[in-house]
């Protein structure tokens, strides 16, 4: 029971499965969707623009017609002014084309689908098998393709009756309006009849868009054995793991960098070790807040004296701190002298900027075991 139910796709596809799926060109997509928005967008387009493009193209019909002399006992202007109509013709109907087209490929935004795939325009010789094919007219998608069709005929067909039945007075009034009024009320009818249409199509979107994004995951699931597959691979490729440990260290890092200021002192190499401690009340030693060799030693000395945290040269504490002492834990008991030591220079320096008096002088020979001590860099 348990290797069947490995077998089977019960889990939610993984963000890499989404991802190769799009690399194939496997995406979301509803026909009934882009088919809404074209059509809504031509209907507005000529509810808006109708009367300009009346207009324009009876200008463009009357300038056809109108032919000068000129042109008839010399055929060979006939070309030039065959294309100075097209071009004519063509600006009048270019913002319409223009709009069409943006709304035609703005579908797959909405639907988080816009991918370019080259994978996706290499044949495909399963397509030809004629057994796919036959399963592919029986399949479920199929029955619900031809459901959206019965629904989206019914749909139209019922809307535009009503239509009809609402509009007959006015659509026999037109036999009784004079030709230039009866056009322009006929092109306004139809207008209005195909914007509701066109409206009614919504509820087929409204349909088919839930159900293509539910067939798509379906269609992607995974079974439990491929998700653990994916997890051994993703965490055996050394870039996952770079990737991983780079985005650990960095978040170490700021975490590092913003308990700097609540340090109680910065003890450095000069130049290429910085190690900041703390001690409040109730430690039972110092601790190491923050530690780093040349740029983050640097930054870590900026952000010191940024917020007035006091810091001391003692390379020879720096280097051993640095070598022996973990972050965000208590410095070694060999170096409890030493820093105590800088700690009491540290209490009485800021006892002497409040009160004045002796300035306190730092300690010079501070107590630190030689075999703790590396190399200086």
């Amino acid at each position: 029971m348990s290797e069947e139910s490995d077998l089977e796709k019960t889990e939610e596809p993984t963000g890499r499965r989404i991802e190769q799926a799009r690399e194939q060109g496997q995406v979301p997509h509803s026909r009934e969707l882009g088919t809404f928005l074209v059509l809504m967008t031509a209907a507005a387009l000529f509810w808006g623009m109708g009367g300009w493009l009346v207009e324009r193209s009876a200008a463009i019909a009357r300038k056809s017609f109108n032919i000068e002399n000129k042109y008839i006992f010399e055929p060979t202007l006939m070309l030039p002014r065959l294309a100075d109509l097209s071009i004519d013709t063509l600006m009048a109907f270019a913002p319409i084309l223009g709009v069409l087209v943006l709304a035609s490929v703005l579908p797959p935004f909405f639907l988080n689908a816009w991918v370019f795939a080259p994978k996706a325009f290499l044949p495909d010789l399963n397509r030809l098998n004629p057994m796919s094919g036959i399963g592919r007219m029986f399949s479920w998608n199929s029955l619900m393709e031809l459901g959206k069709a019965v629904l989206k005929a019914v749909l139209v067909g019922g809307i535009a009756l009503l239509l009809i039945i609402k509009e007959k007075d006015e659509i026999f009034g037109l036999l009784g309006e004079s030709l230039e009024s009866a056009l322009a009320h006929t092109g306004h009818l139809l207008t209005y009849s195909f914007l509701i249409l066109v409206s009614a199509l919504i509820l087929v979107v409204a349909a088919d868009v839930p159900f293509q994004l539910w067939q798509y995951y379906e269609k992607l699931k995974m079974t439990k054995e491929e998700v653990k597959q994916e997890m051994k691979e993703m965490m055996g490729d050394p870039h996952v793991k770079g990737r991983i440990r780079s985005l650990q260290m960095e978040a170490a890092r700021k975490r590092m960098m913003a308990a700097v200021p609540d340090a109680n002192v910065v003890v450095t190499n000069p130049t290429h070790y910085s190690v900041a401690l703390s001690y409040k009340a109730g430690m039972t030693a110092p601790k190491v807040v923050a530690k780093g060799m040349g740029n983050i030693a640097l930054k870590i000395r900026e952000i010191a004296a940024e917020n007035a945290v006091p810091i001391m040269e003692a390379p020879p504490l720096a280097r051993a701190l640095y070598k022996h002492a973990e972050l965000d834990s208590e410095i070694p008991s060999a170096l409890y002298s030493a820093v105590a030591e800088v700690l009491a220079y540290i209490y009485q320096l800021a006892g002497w900027k409040q009160q004045g008096g002796a300035y306190p002088q730092p300690p010079k020979e501070l107590d630190i075991p030689p075999d703790l001590i590396p190399e200086a860099n």
